[in-house]
């Protein structure tokens, strides 16, 4: 199958926070193929890192100052980020490597602060009419082959299974991190598919 693997970063986790990156990839699970050249990266607008820092997770302070400074400079709007996803979903390099099928979302983790974020500020009724309503998380996927005594205890985050496969550290921007799930992904599909 063909998937759309993205990735946010946001100014932390909890409900309120903000989208301040975001990236997707298309890949197929069958050929091992990822799209490179059809990838999409952005910039979200935010406030500035001045006046979102008391309200950080130390962890976001530490770590993401950069990328919220980006997302405050040169940050795309709310509508803007909607305009410029809409138009690359409507090229005619994505529909064709859909075959014009509806999109699949895949990401780690995603069900717990992606898909909310982008429901939330991109609005539910878009994100139906843009992706199937199936969606494949890289976490869930793991968590199963874990149950089944295929990986070890513990390889369910994304580092450990980062680790795992020998790919390093997470990068923690969501273009890399896209990137990265999609071959943890084809990974794992290589290692169990006998």
């Amino acid at each position: 199958m063909k998937y759309l693997s993205f990735d946010i970063e946001a100014t932390g986790l909890k409900e309120d926070c903000l989208i301040i990156e975001y990236a997707c990839v298309p890949f197929d699970a069958a050929t091992g193929e990822i799209a490179d050249k059809l990838s999409l990266h952005t910039y979200v607008k935010c406030p500035s890192f001045e006046e979102l820092k008391d309200d950080l997770d130390p962890w976001v302070v530490e770590n993401n100052e950069g990328l919220i400074r980006k997302a405050h400079e040169s940050g795309k709007s709310i509508p803007e980020f909607k305009e410029s996803l809409e138009a690359y979903l409507n090229s005619d390099g994505v529909k064709n490597f859909f075959n014009g099928e509806r999109i699949i979302l895949f990401g780690k983790s995603m069900n717990a602060i992606d898909l909310p974020f982008l429901n939330r500020d991109l609005g539910w009724d878009w994100m139906r009419d843009k992706f199937h309503f199936r969606v494949l998380d890289l976490s869930s996927y793991t968590l199963g082959l874990i149950d089944m005594g295929l990986l070890p205890k513990g390889s369910d985050s994304g580092s450990s299974l980062m680790k795992l496969l020998e790919m390093g550290e997470v990068a923690h921007t969501a273009l890399e991190d896209a990137k990265n799930t999609a071959v943890m992904y084809l990974k794992l599909l290589e290692k169990f598919k006998n």
